[in-house]
């Protein structure tokens, strides 16, 4: 965990104006969401599509059209908002996001909660060490949350080959991963949102345990009572299946390129994050699969 005592004091007001939340409708943003509500926080949903996402999420939060690539769309979307959750949506422009940070940073948004990812400051190539850069010579406070490998990833995008064919199809060897579990993350930025403290900080968030793909598909044949196989294939042949399966090709790149690093043993490490900020353990593999059931059956 990381602290630094500059622009502390801008998590110090209380919400009273709009929480702006981005990636509003997705695996982190949704449940997200719905936190912020709980806490009785006034909520934006910032999206391409309102009237979709009011199908979602209900009537609780305002909801404002809004589109990265379009900065036409930016004013209403920022107008009188105090605290801004952000994330680098896959296949956009770092400086589309920069443009964005500073947009909300005329504006007068005093926290920047950003979703980054584990590792992320040592490796100033990566986008989103980009971003957190960038953000941190910004006027806002900031909080960059540091996620592990999402355990959501085989319930959205490695469902397909779990439930047609019995199999996690991931090419990461025998490397080890600290899966988190995305609603985990949720409720970590909402906590950062609401309460104060938390401004200028990195958090790196990840589950309890680091288990190898060997060990995952043993705990999903435990939860679901048939044999689910571990496919390990090559960086080609999951390269071609994904293809297939219609991902981008830049996408595909960055799969391959995650678990790369996955197979080179740089993916595993635990931390006590999640459970300082929400005072619980982070939820298990064991725990995901045993709620995600159902999506894991034909």
């Amino acid at each position: 965990m990381e602290c630094a005592s500059a622009g502390e004091e801008h998590s110090e007001r209380p919400t009273v104006d709009p929480v702006l939340v981005t990636g509003a409708t997705g695996t982190v943003g949704e449940p997200l969401v719905r936190d912020l509500l709980e806490r009785e926080a006034s909520v934006r949903v910032a999206t391409r599509s309102p009237e979709r996402a009011r199908d979602g999420l209900g009537e609780g939060p305002e909801y404002v059209e809004f589109d990265l690539d379009r900065p036409e769309t930016w004013g209403a979307a920022l107008a009188d908002v105090d605290r801004l959750f952000l994330l680098y949506p896959p296949g956009s422009a770092v400086t589309d996001v920069r443009a964005f940070a500073d947009a909300a940073d005329r504006v007068g948004v005093e926290h920047v909660v950003f979703l980054s990812i584990l590792g992320a400051e040592k490796l100033p190539i990566l986008p989103h060490r980009r971003i957190e850069t960038h953000l941190a010579g910004t006027g806002m406070g900031h909080t960059f949350l540091r996620a592990s490998w999402f355990a959501q990833n085989l319930s959205e995008i490695h469902r397909a080959e779990i439930v047609d064919r019995d199999e996690i199809f991931v090419p990461a060897g025998n490397g080890v991963l600290s899966f988190t579990d995305a609603r985990d993350v949720a409720a970590v930025a909402g906590t950062v949102l609401t309460d104060p403290g938390h401004g200028d900080r990195a958090y790196d968030l990840t589950g309890p345990a680091a288990l190898d793909f060997y060990e995952v598909a043993a705990v999903f044949s435990d939860v679901l009572d048939r044999p689910i196989e571990y496919a390990d294939p090559s960086r080609l042949t999951f390269a071609r299946q994904m293809y297939r399966r219609g991902f981008s090709p830049g996408f595909v790149v960055f799969m391959i390129a995650e678990y790369s690093v996955v197979r080179l043993g740089r993916s595993g490490r635990t931390t006590d994050d999640v459970e300082t900020l929400l005072g619980r353990p982070p939820r298990t593999v064991r725990e995901f699969v045993k709620d995600y059931a159902d999506e894991f059956r034909a």
